[in-house]
């Protein structure tokens, strides 16, 4: 995925969505194992001195900040105020006498991202952005983008936030990254949607960051990210709302 030098909305051809393959991934590590070393970098930067995670994560905030500026007033009453981004911590050192970023009281966890209304923050944990840019960079664009879903969800009346809170993070994340391709301010690049595919279903199984009882399994994951993708954010609130 590649960010685009242009702001708000724009032209550009339609990706035209379709169903991710709900297909099952190779067996992979947990973050900070080998055998492919998921915790380091996957290089060793640009002429900026940052790591291509770093960048791709740059991205993938400005890419969803600039949907929901662009598009909040369409979609909902009410001014848009984004949520603060705290970034990278190392959840490893959580109780320690080095500072760990804290929701509610309690250190944030290891290997995990999170959206904190508390403190009404984005966070992440280096080790799983690391792991996950490793499989391919669609991850990070993914992970920022159920987040930052958390977010909205936390601005809405209650009736436009659905039960299954993580599945319409997801369905929101469908929505903001192929809403964002047609707005020509992200670009899909080739293996894109399969590596959608491969994230949404490992997060679903494979990491310390979701629970398949509250974040649904691979097949529901794959379905509600891909009918945002199609239809959009209205297609994400409740039935009665649509």
């Amino acid at each position: 995925m590649a960010l685009l030098l242009v702001a708000g909305c724009g032209g550009g051809a339609d990706p035209s969505p379709r169903p991710l393959d709900s297909s099952p991934v190779e067996s992979a590590p947990a973050p900070g194992t080998a055998p492919d070393t998921p915790g380091r970098p996957t290089d060793t930067g640009g002429t900026d001195g940052r790591t291509e995670v770093e960048r791709d994560i740059d991205a993938a905030v400005a890419i969803t900040d600039t949907y929901w500026r662009t598009h909040w007033s369409e979609l909902f009453t009410g001014g848009y105020q984004p949520p603060r981004v705290l970034g990278p911590y190392d959840g490893a050192y959580a109780g320690t006498a080095l500072d760990t970023p804290v929701c509610g009281g309690e250190p944030l966890p290891d290997d995990n991202a999170v959206y904190c209304s508390d403190g009404d923050y984005l966070a992440w944990d280096r080790d799983l952005m690391r792991w996950g840019h490793a499989r391919g960079d669609a991850w990070v664009y993914l992970v920022i983008a159920h987040e930052w879903g958390h977010a909205v969800q936390n601005r809405l009346d209650a009736g436009l936030v659905e039960l299954a809170r993580e599945l319409q993070a997801d369905c929101l994340a469908g929505a903001v990254l192929f809403g964002a391709a047609r707005d020509a301010t992200l670009t899909f690049e080739e293996g894109d949607t399969e590596e959608l595919a491969d994230a949404l279903t490992a997060l679903a199984d494979r990491t310390p960051w979701t629970d398949v009882s509250d974040h649904g399994d691979a097949a529901q994951r794959l379905s509600s990210f891909s009918r945002g993708a199609r239809s959009g954010v209205t297609s994400c609130l409740p039935d009665v709302i649509r």
